[in-house]
């Protein structure tokens, strides 16, 4: 489980909205990721027990991190964060079990 806690915390990127972000130690922020997402595979964990379906799941999260995106950034910076997903999903940024030549 570490080790996957520790892909997802690779492609946790917000680069687009990094210049709006006040600056903080790269070692610190890579900390604050890491504790960020084992606190999300938890609620995730006991979600799944309590029969929540996987999809409503991640909806709801989407839902819930882009609402906090625009309370923080913006609308603008929100959508300009967004526009880039497509891609780095195509390109497998977010394929957690791809096997890499």
């Amino acid at each position: 489980m570490r080790q996957r806690v520790a892909r997802l915390c690779q492609l946790v990127s917000m680069d687009t909205l990094r210049s709006r972000i006040p600056s903080q130690e790269p070692g610190l922020e890579h900390e604050q990721k890491m504790a960020a997402l084992s606190y999300l595979n938890e609620a995730w964990a006991e979600a799944r027990l309590d029969g929540i379906d996987t999809d409503c799941l991640a909806q709801a999260c989407l839902f819930a991190a882009f609402a906090e995106l625009v309370s923080t950034y913006g609308e603008d910076a929100a959508a300009e964060y967004a526009s880039t997903l497509a891609a780095r999903i195509r390109f497998g940024e977010f394929t957690l079990d791809r096997a890499r030549q």
